[in-house]
């Protein structure tokens, strides 16, 4: 179990994302890969949220990751080509987690999905720890 923080810590943040991102790797028969997708964008949506804690910006309570980091830009951080690629993965927040609405994904977007968190989650621990 990682250290708890208080939940204006954005190392709390960070642990938690990085559990959602667990979460999002632990493929098991039974679990949907849309499932697993929703904790990929967990991930992502939480890391950027550690950062816009840990440089005292508000935010709202979204799931949209673009939106999320127009505000971080807004404030005059610079964000990597490779992290606003999260943006995809907003998708994964409503739309593929109800039945019918979207066609079932495949292992590439997964995949894809994973990566992406996985490089977000790098980013902003970097970022909370420097």
């Amino acid at each position: 179990m990682p250290k708890r923080y208080p939940p204006d810590d954005p190392r709390e943040w960070l642990n938690r994302a990085r559990s959602s991102l667990n979460m999002a790797r632990t493929a098991a028969e039974g679990v949907y890969l849309e499932d697993l997708c929703f904790q990929a964008q967990q991930a992502a949506e939480k890391a950027v949220k550690a950062v816009l804690i840990k440089l005292c910006i508000e935010f709202p309570y979204t799931h949209d990751i673009a939106q999320l980091l127009t505000i971080l830009e807004n404030a005059g951080q610079e964000i990597p080509r490779s992290v606003r690629e999260a943006e995809r993965l907003s998708r994964f927040a409503v739309i593929v987690r109800y039945p019918g609405i979207a066609p079932p994904l495949d292992g590439s977007e997964y995949d894809q999905a994973i990566a992406t968190a996985d490089r977000v989650v790098r980013w902003a621990g970097e970022f909370i720890s420097a």
